[in-house]
Parts: structure tokens; sequence; C-alpha cells
């Protein structure tokens, strides 16, 4: 049987002047054809025959009047079907994805690498989608390392879906982020949600490249075209070592908690002394505020911090005193300035 379509402009149509138009045959109790109403202008005109194609008005030929219908009674022929192809493609797009599923483990067992150890992807769109399906193809284990982890919310959004679903799945997954991304709201929501369903978080005070290793199969790193190019590298060698890399940086880090003050104090003191570390080795501040993963203006704060904690006017002041009292920013914890 043929069912009519009706899509997103017959409903803006329906919302505004149709339903306007509905109320008018309700109450005057029908309409004629050549009511200016109707025919005032193309919107009307266009408002009307959807009505007719809805069969929400219906002509009485003995009075030449088209008469309202109740909506109750053509409700379930207009949306039923609509719910019906809706479940069909859900059905559909499930049996397409199981099937693309299996061509991509086959892909995986056969060894093939005609694309070679490492690939090059360009453009926002692609390495996006290179994602979404590389990490929907996980089995086992995600590892992610992301520095500068003010990102922002729809970055976040599509991150908590994406890992959501392969948590869901049973896929272990850790993150590491900069301290920093502890002063992000929306950082501590997605971490609440992944946490929850078995995921650990941490937090280093140290800067680090961007990386997602998905299975140990596969590591997506930063391109050095700049942030719009990624590389894909399959090499087993090299994912070795930058599982180990991971795994050492993994362990200096400190859980992603809001548990006690002293944690807090302690990731102060690390934030602390790499800017030290920074400011002593001579960075430019876009620079070290990067690293740091804090915008400049925030690392011109803990520059005036140490300022005042040193009571010196300008950077060769403080440096100087620094140097004079053999700080380094290498301290050990509780081993701070003595001035």
């Amino acid at each position: 049987m043929w069912v009519p379509h009706y899509g997103p402009e017959d409903r803006a149509v329906f919302e505004t002047r149709a339903t306007e138009l509905f109320e008018v045959v309700v109450t005057s109790g029908g309409i004629k054809d050549d009511d200016p109403r109707i025919t005032g202008d193309a919107e009307s005109k266009a408002a009307f025959d959807l009505l007719v194609r809805l069969n929400l008005v219906t002509l009485d030929r003995a009075e030449d009047l088209w008469h309202a219908v109740d909506p109750s009674t053509v409700q379930a022929q207009v949306v039923t079907p609509m719910g019906t192809r809706g479940a069909e493609l859900l059905t559909e797009s499930g049996q397409w994805a199981r099937a693309f599923s299996g061509l991509a483990q086959t892909w995986r067992r056969s060894g093939h690498t005609d694309r070679g150890p490492l690939t090059e992807i360009r453009g926002p769109d692609a390495i996006g989608a290179f994602l979404v399906a590389s990490v929907a193809d996980a089995e086992e284990e995600l590892l992610t390392a992301q520095p500068q982890g003010l990102r922002d919310g729809a970055t976040i959004d599509e991150a908590a879906r994406r890992d959501k679903a392969a948590l869901e799945r049973g896929v272990r997954m850790r993150t590491l982020y900069q301290h920093s991304a502890r002063r992000s709201t929306t950082t501590h929501k997605y971490v609440a949600l992944v946490t929850e369903l078995g995921a650990e978080v941490r937090t280093l005070d140290e800067f680090f490249n961007r990386i997602i290793i998905i299975d140990r199969r596969i590591a997506v790193i930063p391109g050095a075209g700049g942030p719009a190019t990624a590389m894909v590298i399959r090499e087993p060698n090299l994912l070795a070592y930058l599982v180990d890399m991971f795994e050492r940086t993994w362990e200096r880090g400190r859980p992603f908690t809001n548990r006690g003050s002293a944690d807090q104090r302690d990731i102060a003191l690390e934030q602390r002394q790499m800017t030290i570390r920074m400011l002593i080795e001579g960075h430019a501040d876009p620079a070290s505020a990067k690293r740091l993963g804090v915008s400049p203006r925030t690392y011109a704060g803990y520059i005036a911090d140490l300022k005042d904690e040193y009571e010196a006017e300008t950077r060769f002041q403080l440096g100087y005193t620094m140097g004079r009292l053999g700080i380094s920013g290498n301290e050990p914890k509780g081993g701070g300035s003595e001035s």
C-alpha cells in the first residue's frame, strides 16, 4: 500500500499556517473554495492543500463547503507509518553496522598493510570520522592522552558519546590530562561519566603530546602539518614504544578526583614548580602556557604570584632571587622556597 510521505517542510507549514487555517474552518463551521483566507496568498493556498492531503478537511459537495475532520482519526494515518519506517531504518542500520563490523574484523585478522604502517589523514572531518569508526571497533582497550584539557563543550560531548559506547561494550579505558583540565567544568562532567562506567583518568603537570591507542594495534598522533592532520600508526614495534611511553607517563599521574585538599595542594605545588622551570629555562610566555595547558593570561597570573612570593618587581629580580636561593623547580614535595 502506498503511504504518503510528509517531511520537515510539511511539518513546518502544518505547525503554523495550516493549524491556523484548521481553526478557521472549525470555528466557521466550514469554508468555501473561493474564501480569501484560502486563496489570499501562496502560503495560505499551500497550507490548505496540506490540510486536504492530510484528510483534515473534507468537501461536502451538497453544501460546497470544506468541513474539518476530527484530528484524532487522522493522526494514526500519518504518524504510525513514520514510526514503522523509523523502526525499519533502525533495524536496517543495525544490520549494516554488524556487516561492516565483520568486514573490519576480517581486515584486521588478514594482516593487510596496503596503506603501509603509517597513514596520514587530512582535515578535521576526516580525522573525526576515522576516530569514531576506530573507537567503535575497539574490543579491549583505549589509551588516550589529551594535553591542554580545556576542550570545548562540543568536543567533550562528542568524546563522551563515543567513549560511553565503548565502555558499555566492556572496553577498558585510561585517559591522561594535564593538571589544568581540573579547572574545566565540562571536563569534570565528562570524567564523572566515564569513571562511573569504569574508566580511569589521571592528570600530570608535565606537557605531553596527544595520542589515542586502540587495542594496541592502532595509534593516532598529531601530524606534522598542524592541527588539521593526523598520523595513523600500525607498525608493531613503534606501537610498542608508544604504549611504553604512555605507561611511564601514566605512572607519574595523579587520579582525577575531588577527594581531599592534600591532593589539591600537591597539584598546585607541581604546577608552581613547572612554572618555575619554564621561567628559568627562558621559554616565551605562549610556549610556557601551552606546556602548562593554560591560557597565556593564566600563566601571567602564575608569574605574578611568584613575584609576590619572592618580593620581586621584575622577572629579572625574580630569576636572580630564585637563583640566589637555589630554587630550580625540581625540589621534592615540601621543599619549596625559604626566602
